[in-house]
């Protein structure tokens, strides 16, 4: 599977250890195949260097977050093995932030759609906008929310969780978003975000590096079956986006967009 459009990935190196790794793929930073996978690698690899201490996930651009699957990679699947092979990069970047020995900030500063909000949830401690609002559009288009369903739920719930993956044409507020538990804090603009954001990046930079690595254990407990869990899930998904309703749809959508 090709990866047809221009993603980027780039880390910044800040004092005391600090490192923002930042995504994108414009015009909405949708997950191709190979940024998630160069994603997934770029987590584990700086989760295994000692000089890092707090890494700082956001993405490109002023509006959104991310858009979720890669649409055109979606439509180029044609057997259950790519299938599955796509799906497994969205557990795969989970995966390795929730294995990774630091912790990982998430700045969302625009809408987060599908995968978006799982890699929002997979986060340990995450900041929005109020532009940030959220949407599970994954049954509207015959497929479900299978991979990012276990970091989703952790975050906000089973009751909450059903009703974005039940109401899939409709976009949760931000302020929603953060009263289930998704978003730990909010703000009114990126530069005050940011602000906040630098701000705890820092104050975390200072504890005891071994202190902050059990709190991260305890933090994803309970979790240590995801290698597995997750990549069943991809399975699912794999199998349901070679559904006649899918390709429909994902058809119709392309027609629609252009």
């Amino acid at each position: 599977m090709q990866d047809t459009q221009r993603h980027t990935i780039r880390l910044e190196e800040l004092e005391g250890g600090i490192v923002k790794l930042v995504f994108g793929n414009p015009p909405t930073n949708a997950m191709s195949i190979v940024l998630l996978e160069e994603l997934a690698m770029t987590i584990e690899k700086l989760g295994e260097q000692e000089e890092v201490q707090i890494i700082i996930l956001q993405s490109e651009g002023d509006r959104t977050f991310c858009s979720g699957a890669d649409f055109t990679e979606l439509m180029a699947i044609e057997d259950t093995m790519s299938g599955r092979i796509f799906f497994s990069g969205f557990a795969k970047v989970i995966n390795s932030c929730r294995k990774s020995s630091k912790i990982i900030i998430g700045r969302v500063q625009g809408k987060a759609i599908g995968g978006g909000v799982g890699l929002a949830a997979a986060t340990d401690h995450c900041f929005a906008t109020q532009f940030a609002a959220i949407k599970l559009s994954e049954l509207s288009i015959g497929i479900i929310p299978a991979v990012i369903e276990p970091a989703v739920e952790r975050k906000i719930g089973l009751s909450s969780f059903s009703v974005l993956a039940l109401k899939a044409t409709e976009f949760f507020t931000a302020d929603w978003a953060k009263e289930k538990g998704l978003y730990m804090e909010m703000f009114e603009t990126t530069t005050e975000m940011d602000e906040a954001v630098l701000s705890l990046a820092r104050s975390l930079s200072k504890y005891n590096p071994e202190a902050l690595k059990e709190l991260k254990r305890i933090l994803w407990k309970n979790t240590d079956h995801w290698d597995s869990l997750l990549l069943e899930r991809a399975e699912i998904s794999g199998k349901l986006v070679l559904s006649n309703f899918t390709k429909e749809t994902l058809q119709a959508f392309k027609a629609k967009n252009g």
